[in-house]
């Protein structure tokens, strides 16, 4: 049975999780927009705002009411502070007597604390932590700063206009891969979050938390409240068979009707919380005796991101946005063994021509 604390408990699991060393990532109000950025007191969460999204189209405004996480989801997710958008990977030193020594990346981040990752954005973790940690080689970067990662969601009780997480599979509701989870629900007095423990280490933070337990009836009506914004959504994704007509669609008119529309500017892979292109970079001092290489965040959708000698593989527009849609719903399953996306709808909402991949995959299967 989860737990019940109100306003001051969640004041006081911030505080917690700052004793304990984390550096805490939550959503605030920033320049027009709910982003994640590091916070202190449940004074920086976004009290009182939800957001307007269409396709292109994204403005805050205020509720009739306190909810602290009465929003869906903002630009950001918590990619960069998983997968930095630039990360030294090595670095080489040359001695006097002609040694060089190579070591990788040094960094000690302190450990972070993700306060209010909805189910769609902890799926995304979960497929990026096949990405760098599966197989043989994984990536020490994303290692360190995941292994220390504390993972507090915030289950959705509403739908946002571009979501579609139901359709993938991963949200509304978050079931597991999370320390703590809370359902914040809002009376004419405030606010008191049911909270789900879900791991050993958020047993151990929440106990140093005041609460109560819940009772069967608000333990249902957390449920509940999730269920209902999995009927609000208005996108859908039929997944069923996707994978096959993307592979056998490669030359369906449709890419060149969306490429006329697209600007190729990328903000769909940057503010994607699954994109993972990237570029490497080798830096030098003047004197050659210290090298280091950088990893930065690139895109499908740059021209020179498929460059090899003699050319691009994909010059046009049109590949590009071909090879993203296919590797996103199709290519990457080959590769991961699950869909590269996660529904959030941030790609639709921050497309400045508001390009919408559900309508896009509608077109290619041949409905309206």
């Amino acid at each position: 049975m989860p737990d019940i604390i109100d306003r001051a408990g969640l004041e006081e699991l911030l505080a917690v999780l700052i004793r304990r060393g984390y550096r805490v990532i939550g959503p605030t109000v920033r320049d027009g927009a709910i982003v994640c950025r590091q916070i202190t007191s449940i004074g920086d969460l976004p009290e009182g705002w939800t957001e307007e999204q269409e396709a292109g189209n994204y403005r805050l405004r205020r509720r009739g009411d306190t909810a602290l996480f009465g929003y869906t989801v903002g630009p950001t997710s918590w990619k960069p502070f998983l997968f930095p958008p630039s990360a030294r990977v090595l670095h080489a030193d040359r001695a006097a007597d002609g040694t060089v020594t190579v070591r990788q990346s040094d960094e000690d981040p302190p450990p972070q604390a993700f306060f209010g990752v909805r189910a769609c954005d902890l799926a995304a973790i979960g497929i990026q932590d096949r990405v760098f940690l599966a197989g043989a080689a994984a990536d020490p970067v994303y290692r360190g700063r995941r292994a220390a990662a504390f993972i507090v969601a915030v289950q959705c009780t509403a739908a946002g206009p571009t979501c579609f997480c139901a359709s993938m599979g991963t949200g509304p509701r978050a079931e597991h891969g999370f320390d703590l989870a809370l359902t914040e629900v809002v009376d004419g007095g405030g606010s008191v979050f049911v909270v789900e423990t879900g791991s050993e280490r958020g047993a151990e933070v929440l106990a140093g938390v005041t609460n109560r337990a819940a009772s069967a009836d608000e333990a249902e009506a957390a449920r509940d409240a999730s269920a209902r914004a999995a009927g609000q959504m208005r996108r859908t994704l039929a997944t069923e068979g996707l994978k096959a007509l993307l592979e056998a669609g490669y030359e369906h008119p449709r890419w060149d009707e969306v490429a006329a529309r697209c600007l190729a500017c990328a903000n769909c892979t940057m503010v994607c919380p699954t994109c993972f292109c990237s570029a490497v970079e080798e830096r030098t001092d003047l004197t050659g005796d210290h090298a280091e290489r950088w990893r930065r965040w690139d895109s499908c959708f740059a021209a020179g991101f498929s460059y090899i000698h003699g050319g691009s593989v994909r010059a046009s527009t049109r590949a590009r946005y071909r090879q993203w849609l296919t590797h996103k719903l199709a290519t990457w399953i080959d590769q991961f063994g699950t869909a590269g996306c996660v529904g959030c709808g941030r790609c639709i909402t921050w497309c400045p021509v508001g390009i919408d991949l559900t309508e896009e995959v509608r077109a290619i299967r041949g409905g309206s």
